[in-house]
């Protein structure tokens, strides 16, 4: 029994110390300034672009792309399983996923099933440890999004991607093994058909669901995981028992920026879908007031909170906890983000002001994979890998 206390109240004191570093130097600071262009300690390097036809069959669609990635792709996917085999060490989990998770799950809606096929063939990589990767963002993306109106209008749009928290601490650098592991699985995608950009997106090698990305001159969209009790795993149990009536967040998002054509109908389908994990809808359009997070449980809409830059809101930003509850106490990136563009004020907002807002601790933490900045009337579509040295804290 001693043991257990002990080791409660080194839990505690951790816990303590950790919320306690959310709101005091050196874990926070001043609301960054001049970041922009990306330069110096915090900013890893560019992210590489690759077009991807759709004209081509489902199956050759992503064959380029993989070929430059197997390797990475593959150091993570080992990763994942050793992960798996901590908890079950006779690897009957793994074994599994290899022989049995494409039947459990049964037929993904397409195209998404045949590029998932493409991919472990061009890989070598067993096709179930290839769902098993795509699966594994229907849980852990831990994130903060900014949509922003200037005085003029103009609609702006940024994010970071935080990935990774619980999947393996790396002692010798302080770091999360799993972001460092998706920085050189990052990637800047240019959907096209019959040669002409139908959308953008920055993802991961090897995932074919999109969780950021925009659609020139309509809309941009990224997603951040909803933490609930009735969460994704709740949907995928559903799936395997043969409830098919919802779609999987990044199959949904990705049909969205292909085939949506107004904000609007982007708005409509992301409010009224079910989907198999609650998440936010973060998404910007291109007039005066299109801008709005969409709260949602797994099978409807608890909230549409939108611009409205004539009573004050010209803005609209999210992190993981629902905006009518405080966030957990050891993650509070909202207040820090509030903060920072209340400072940063709607003249002086642009992406390169965003960047500094996201260039801040602790909305940029050691989960933080990289920075998006999204401009669709004007269409720009940036991207820059992130590093946060320490001092810094894990998210």
């Amino acid at each position: 029994m001693l043991g257990r206390d002990r080791l409660l109240s080194v839990l505690l004191a951790a816990a303590a110390n950790c919320a306690l570093a959310q709101h005091v130097p050196p874990w926070t600071e001043d609301c960054r300034k001049s970041m922009y262009p990306p330069s110096g300690p915090t900013y890893r390097g560019p992210v590489p672009w690759y077009t991807i036809n759709l004209d081509l069959p489902p199956y050759k669609r992503w064959h380029e792309l993989m070929a430059d990635k197997v390797p990475a792709l593959r150091i993570i996917v080992n990763s994942l399983k050793n992960l798996v085999n901590a908890f079950v060490p006779s690897g009957k989990v793994m074994q599994i996923v290899d022989q049995k998770l494409p039947g459990l799950l049964g037929p993904l809606p397409s195209p998404f099933e045949e590029e998932m096929k493409g991919i472990a063939a061009v890989t070598e990589i067993p096709l179930g440890e290839i769902i098993l990767f795509n699966i594994f963002y229907e849980f852990f993306t831990i994130c903060t999004s900014i949509v922003t109106e200037d005085k003029e209008g103009h609609l702006l749009h940024g994010r970071n991607m935080d990935f990774g928290v619980f999947l393996g601490w790396n002692i010798n650098n302080n770091s999360w093994v799993v972001t460092e592991e998706l920085k050189p699985l990052t990637v800047n995608l240019d959907f096209q058909r019959n040669n002409k950009t139908v959308f953008k997106a920055i993802g991961f090698a090897g995932y074919v669901g999109m969780l950021t990305g925009f659609r020139p001159g309509l809309f941009s969209l990224t997603i951040n995981e909803r933490f609930a009790m009735n969460g994704g795993y709740m949907g995928v149990l559903e799936w395997i028992l043969g409830k098919k009536d919802a779609m999987w967040i990044g199959f949904l998002t990705r049909s969205v920026l292909e085939n949506s054509t107004s904000y609007e109908e982007a708005k409509n389908i992301l409010t009224k879908t079910k989907i198999l994990a609650p998440a936010y809808f973060i998404l910007g359009g291109n007039q005066s007031g299109e801008g709005c997070v969409i709260t949602r449980d797994r099978k409807v809409s608890l909230d549409v909170y939108e611009l409205n830059p004539k009573q004050g809101r010209w803005y609209v930003m999210q992190t993981n906890y629902d905006r009518w509850r405080n966030p957990f106490f050891l993650d509070d990136r909202r207040t820090a983000t509030k903060i920072c563009l209340n400072q940063t004020t709607q003249e002086k907002i642009s992406l390169p002001t965003i960047y500094d807002v996201l260039s801040t601790k602790p909305v940029l933490n050691k989960l933080t994979v990289f920075t998006a900045l999204m401009d669709v009337t004007r269409g720009q579509f940036e991207t820059y890998l992130r590093d946060c040295p320490d001092p810094c804290i894990g998210w």
